[in-house]
C-alpha cells in the first residue's frame, strides 16, 4: 500500500485588486496531480453532512468556490484533521486512503478537481473497513 501524504492547503494566489476583482488560478506545477474529472456540489442544506467515504486511488483538490465548507479527515491511523475552506483562493488537497466529512454553509458551492475519471469500486463507504485497511 502506498504511502500518501496528509490533507493540505493549497494557496492559489488572487490576481487583481479589491476594485476590479479577482481571478486564481489552478493549473500544473500547483496541482499534484493531473486533472481528469471537475465536478461542483451545491444548494447542500447545512444540517447535512456528505462525504462519509474514503477511496483507493483517487486524489483531490476541493475548493469552496462560494461560501464556506467545514472538512473533517482521517488517516487510518485515527489521526484527525479539521479544515476550514473559506476562501476561493485556497483548495485542500485531499490524498486517497483518508476518510473525510463535509459540512456546507448555506451558499457553499464546491468545485473539486479530481485525479481520476470516476469509478464506484474506487471508493470505501464502510467506515469499519476502511479502519481495517480493507
Amino acid at each position: 500500500m502506498m504511502a500518501w501524504p496528509e490533507p493540505f492547503l493549497i494557496d492559489f494566489p488572487g490576481i487583481g485588486k479589491s476594485d476590479i476583482g479577482y481571478i486564481s488560478v489552478a493549473e500544473n506545477p500547483n496541482l499534484p496531480f493531473q486533472v481528469q474529472r471537475v465536478f461542483w456540489t451545491y444548494y447542500t442544506p447545512q444540517e447535512i453532512i456528505r462525504g462519509r467515504h474514503a477511496h483507493h486511488q483517487l486524489q483531490q483538490v476541493l475548493i469552496a468556490v462560494a461560501g464556506s465548507i467545514r472538512i473533517r479527515t482521517e488517516n487510518r491511523k485515527g489521526i484527525v484533521s479539521e479544515f476550514l475552506l473559506d476562501k476561493p483562493s485556497f483548495g485542500l488537497y485531499m490524498p486517497p486512503d483518508h476518510w473525510h466529512t463535509m459540512q456546507y454553509s448555506h451558499s457553499a458551492v464546491q468545485l473539486t478537481l479530481a485525479s481520476l475519471p470516476y469509478d464506484e469500486t474506487d471508493y470505501i463507504r464502510d467506515y469499519e473497513a476502511f479502519l481495517k485497511g480493507i
